[in-house]
């Protein structure tokens, strides 16, 4: 293990970006030696030290960084992490890891070639109520239905960058990596088929491009789940967050607060309570047991989940840990909802063979 000060280059400023700079800010094993962004942004107090330049490729030459942070818009994701990985420097990567499926193996292969160290941000991998989750969920056993959602009522600022981000990538594509993800650490199971639907409400987006999606993705076990997701001012505040885990033997669920708003970045990932289901039925076919509702009072808000996250990234490099498994759920994940979004393109179901 060496305790050596990790320099670390921000590319992109977003939400995402923003928090994770205060991470490497907050952290006393990270030196931010530089921040990029496209165009100027307001940044918080903490970071106003600092100097925004909007040339990756040459900041990256001149600050020469142990490790770049790239939270840019998913198409220049995989161009950066090559890029910053071929000039000696480990990479962390917002998901998605890439746009296209070749892009993300090539990723991964050059992590591998060069011996770097590559984080996809999972950042639901890092929240005790979500492990709670999955553990509560894989006691049941399965097979599976997964329900989730997560649909967004945005505007203003919110829906800008929504429709930045359509310009490439679907809903179901830039989230659906992290419930696909869940999924496969319940059941151990492969996926082995997707569908998918999608429609565009919104004139305002590329003709090819649609604002709300819904997968479903069938599992070798006889497994099933589904996935929605819709960005926009149109969309329904109603049910935008349903994280339901079924088997034969009960559920796990996620319950939210009444005043929840899907525009919060903080309901993204907070889970207020979560609701263990016993289905097991006496003679008279009564439940034997009542449901157990765990309560998650003081579990970390959306700052200290990225402060977690960058905690496991300077783990990774001081302790070398070994991210194969990291790296292959990744590469999986993505393949599902590439599969999905072609599956909405074309109407046909989408065999999988990962």
């Amino acid at each position: 293990m060496s305790n050596k000060l990790i320099r670390v280059l921000v590319a992109g400023l977003g939400n995402m970006g923003k928090s994770h700079a205060l991470a490497y800010e907050t952290n006393p094993g990270f030196e931010i030696v530089g921040l990029v962004n496209r165009s100027p942004v307001e940044l918080p107090e903490e970071l106003g030290g600092y100097t925004i330049q909007s040339d990756f490729a040459q900041v990256l030459v001149e600050t020469k960084p142990d490790l770049v942070s790239i939270c840019t818009y998913s198409d220049s994701h995989a161009e950066y992490a090559v890029m910053a990985m071929e000039a000696g420097a480990d990479v962390f990567v917002e998901k998605p890891l890439a746009t296209t499926l070749e892009d993300a193996q090539s990723v991964v292969e050059t992590a591998r070639k060069l011996g770097r160290k590559l984080v996809v941000g999972y950042i639901l991998r890092h929240h005790p109520s979500w492990t709670t989750l999955i553990k509560q969920s894989r006691k049941l056993g399965g097979p599976y239905v997964f329900r989730m959602n997560l649909n967004q009522q945005s505007s203003g600022a919110t829906w800008q960058t929504h429709k930045q981000l359509m310009q490439t990538t679907s809903p179901i594509v830039d989230c659906g990596v992290h419930y696909i993800d869940v999924m496969c650490q319940i059941t151990d199971a492969k996926p082995v088929e997707v569908r998918g639907m999608g429609v565009r409400l919104s004139d305002e987006l590329p003709e090819d491009m649609y604002n709300y999606g819904h997968l479903q993705v069938l599992f070798e076990d006889g497994s099933v789940g589904w996935y929605e997701a819709g960005w926009g001012p149109m969309m329904s505040e109603t049910a935008f967050f349903v994280k339901d885990v079924v088997s034969k033997n009960g559920s796990v669920s996620i319950v939210m607060e009444g005043e929840a708003r899907s525009d919060d970045i903080d309901m993204h990932t907070k889970t207020s309570t979560i609701r263990v289901h016993y289905g097991a039925t006496d003679a008279n076919g009564e439940f034997t047991r009542k449901d157990d509702v765990l309560s998650m009072d003081g579990e970390p808000g959306h700052q200290a989940l990225c402060d977690r996250e960058q905690a496991f990234v300077l783990s990774a490099i001081r302790e070398g840990l070994d991210l194969e498994d990291h790296m292959n759920a990744a590469v999986n994940s993505l393949a599902v909802v590439l599969a999905a979004d072609q599956a909405v393109r074309t109407g046909t179901a989408q065999k999988l063979d990962l």
